[in-house]
């Protein structure tokens, strides 16, 4: 096992120091039955992949878009479902049922609804980040910054409000959707590797944590009063 030196958060400032890093390995589009079977096949004999989605942005309040990509990746090759082409299939239910392939994504639930919402199924060995990252002393829950703290690189976050319905992808949106989906297997990889850290100091470091956030959003409020005092008008605008 390694030791572990994760530090627990990291700051945008030195992630946009970090150098860049995105797969490399096959990108295939999944548009047509004989290359969804072809995916399935290959994606069943595995032990772990990573897994992301991608939906259409809403810049709408209450608006709301169906998952649109469904990413599935190995450490080399991963699969961009299109899932306006292909569908959510009763095969690509059973994939997410089957115990025998580990699923790891991050803010899993959310993706998983999505997919349910296509077809009904129960995930079955399905794992997410960021309900084990704390038992490393890792606090930052966002992909890119887990990323970073693990690797000491940094993941392009460019294409995300992009058109995920876009009925070709470009080739900045498949890498990045690919990128996104083998990070996530990387990342679990990785802890898998690292010593945990004892559940006292995780439980210990995870309070502190909790009460600095409350002490600095006390601060944020009594900064707004004093401002408020200050200029009266301010309170008309909250």
């Amino acid at each position: 096992m390694l030791t572990n030196h994760f530090q627990h958060r990291i700051e945008k400032e030195e992630i946009n120091t970090l150098p860049l890093a995105e797969f490399h390995g096959e990108v295939i589009v999944v548009r047509n039955q004989e290359t969804l079977d072809e995916a399935l096949g290959y994606l069943g004999k595995q032990h772990c992949v990573g897994v992301d989605t991608e939906t259409r942005p809403s810049f709408e309040k209450g608006q709301h878009f169906p998952t649109a990509l469904l990413q599935i990746a190995t450490t080399k090759r991963c699969y961009l479902f299109q899932l306006r082409y292909t569908g959510f299939t009763p095969a690509m239910a059973d994939f997410f049922a089957n115990p025998a392939v580990c699923k790891v994504g991050l803010a899993f639930h959310d993706d998983i609804t999505g997919l349910q919402r296509l077809h009904p199924f129960t995930p079955t060995n399905c794992i997410d980040l960021q309900k084990i990252v704390l038992k490393y002393g890792i606090l930052d829950l966002g992909l890119q910054k887990m990323f970073a703290i693990i690797f000491h690189q940094k993941i392009s976050k460019s294409q995300q409000l992009t058109n995920w319905e876009n009925p070709v992808l470009t080739p900045e949106q498949a890498r990045y959707a690919a990128t996104d989906a083998w990070a996530t297997l990387l990342i679990y990889k990785q802890l898998r590797r690292t010593r945990q850290l004892p559940r006292a100091a995780y439980l210990h470091l995870r309070q502190d944590d909790l009460l600095l956030q409350q002490q600095h959003q006390l601060l944020i409020q009594q900064q707004r009063q004093t401002d408020i005092s200050h200029d009266p008008h301010l309170s008309q605008e909250t």
